[in-house]
């Protein structure tokens, strides 16, 4: 093929390659938000080509976790373990599901002998401004081999305005075999660690929630509608990770455990033991939402209502 091109008063003729004349008979749209299959049982999840969160889910994990929790800035707002007490408090795996008593056995810390096992990936599913994965997982009691309760887990990663997201996590929980019983406890079944320089105490942070309380004084142990948790994470910029509860949940709105060394979390059975049946099905719903700025609280509260169904 040939092609003329007007140049300094003279047509040129150009000769155009057979390569550059091929089209692809039935191109498809690309998706924006893609779950993206890694080495070493990872998935990362990806808007276009970004990465805003990493799920975990190896063998040699005590539990499956989402790590790291990327804000708008491209930078963590999450981290593994306690500043200050890494070794007791190694289980703080950014973002995670756990409980510290089901039948009696801790799943929560890593000296217990509970083990949530990813059994297998239901599915993967990419889209235009969502992707999610669905995976089961056994909640697996060492030191018998019984496997107390089946998980069914659904992480979406919605995109919002100004690079700003949603995790949104649904779980449903049922026994194996005979009734499971979460015992009364403060710890379950949300936790969220956040980056060293976001908390009160190390980077001068700020916790709030639905109420209008401030930090751990206040916060702590008050039910709430949400929980954000926002510091800096440059000399320049704030973010921040708001920790909404759902009213579908059957405690909502929960009791929510937070402290000033950059931990909070969502606790289901801080007020009562809770008993699934057999034959019965716990479902719940959380989300996160990974904003800039220290947000007026209404604009949090207007996110929650969306995330809500208000």
């Amino acid at each position: 093929m040939t092609a003329r091109c007007w140049f300094s008063g003279l047509w040129l003729l150009i000769v155009v390659p057979a390569w550059a004349q091929e089209k692809l008979p039935n191109p498809r749209p690309v998706p924006a938000c893609q779950v993206i299959p890694l080495p070493y049982d990872q998935a990362s999840f990806q808007c276009e080509g970004e990465e805003l969160t990493r799920y975990h889910y190896g063998p040699g994990l005590r539990r499956p976790f989402w790590y790291p929790v990327i804000g708008p800035s491209g930078i963590p707002l999450t981290r593994m373990g306690h500043p200050h007490d890494q070794q007791s408090h190694k289980h703080h795996n950014s973002v995670w599901i756990s409980h510290n008593s089901v039948n009696g056995v801790d799943f929560w810390a890593d000296t217990g002998t509970g083990k949530i096992m990813h059994r297998r990936i239901a599915e993967f599913e990419d889209g235009g401004r969502e992707a999610r994965t669905v995976t089961e997982n056994d909640w697996l009691d060492e030191s018998t081999g019984q496997v107390l309760m089946r998980e069914t887990r659904t992480a979406t990663t919605r995109m919002l305005k100004n690079g700003e997201w949603l995790l949104i996590i649904d779980l449903i929980l049922q026994p194996d075999g005979k009734e499971v019983v979460l015992g009364q406890s403060p710890f379950g079944l949300i936790g969220v660690r956040m980056a060293k320089t976001i908390g009160v105490n190390d980077g001068g942070g700020m916790i709030r929630n639905s109420e209008g309380n401030i930090d751990e004084k206040e916060v702590f142990w008050k039910k709430a509608q949400w929980v954000d948790y926002s510091g800096p994470v440059t000399n320049e910029a704030v973010e921040g990770i708001t920790l909404f509860d759902h009213p579908g949940n059957p405690n909502y709105p929960a009791n929510f455990h937070v402290r000033n060394d950059g931990w909070m979390g969502a606790s289901l059975t801080h007020e009562a033991t809770r008993v699934i049946q057999t034959g019965e099905k716990l479902t719940l719903r959380y989300g996160l939402y990974i904003h800039r700025e220290l947000k007026p609280l209404e604009e949090i509260g207007l996110q929650w209502k969306e995330f809500a169904g208000k």
